[in-house]
């Protein structure tokens, strides 16, 4: 069975574990605890390591030059859940992106359409199920793949069906391309990771706040509708 299908086969049978609690967003709160430990445990001892060993060696300048290559693959994609949502003018944005960056910026290293005016989009099929009026679901955490929604765990096979990477060929290649990925984020986010060490009191409930009110951010555009309190 691949990694996909194990995560994918695990998030259903978290799904179905759910008992009461405090937070009625993540009723498997014990669960999600533990997973989160276990992600906690594999980031400190093999993607923080390899993260800091990457940004310690790797020029700046090259750096930057591997974001964009990847950044550039994405914004196919996230072409075409703009016009499944659609924004048809947001999807001709992103996939003139793709063409500029690809030719005049030599396959992506270098980021031409944002000098252009072209604007960067962050887009996703969970997102696109939300623009559409899938809700959340319970909040998941994932193994090794982190704070998740069962919306968007859902959505994860068709993310992973729309990304060139996942299905690039040779197997050696694409295994490649995926730490090179996984590491090169993972170094991005090594500043914001020690300044949520130093002020979060509980990390995983700053975390799950984080992640839904940013998916919610996303989902809206940056303007999300104001939340209506519970009634009881």
């Amino acid at each position: 069975m691949s990694a996909r299908a194990c995560t994918w086969a695990l998030a259903l049978a978290l799904a179905g574990c759910a008992t009461p609690n405090a937070d009625p967003r993540d009723p498997i709160e014990s669960v999600n605890r533990a997973v989160f430990a276990f992600n906690d445990k594999a980031d400190e001892i093999v993607l923080r390591p390899a993260a800091r060993l990457y940004r310690n060696v790797t020029p700046q300048g090259l750096r930057e030059a591997v974001r964009n290559f990847f950044n550039n693959i994405d914004d196919l994609f996230i072409g075409a859940n703009n016009l499944l949502q659609g924004k048809g003018e947001a999807a001709v944005n992103d996939w003139l992106r793709f063409a500029f960056n690809s030719t005049l910026g030599f396959f992506g290293v270098i980021d031409w359409a944002s000098d252009m005016g072209l604007e960067k989009h962050n887009e996703d099929f969970g997102q696109t199920l939300g623009h559409w009026g899938v809700g959340d679901g319970m909040y998941l955490v994932l193994p090794l793949l982190g704070p998740s929604t069962l919306r968007d765990t859902a959505a994860l096979p068709v993310d992973w069906a729309g990304d060139p990477v996942y299905d690039h060929t040779p197997v050696a290649e694409r295994n490649a391309l995926t730490v090179a990925r996984t590491v090169g984020r993972r170094a991005d986010l090594l500043g914001a990771s020690r300044t949520l060490e130093e002020a979060a009191l509980d990390r995983y409930v700053f975390l799950r706040e984080s992640h839904l009110q940013r998916r919610r951010s996303l989902i809206y555009d940056g303007r999300p509708p104001r939340e209506r309190p519970p009634v009881d």
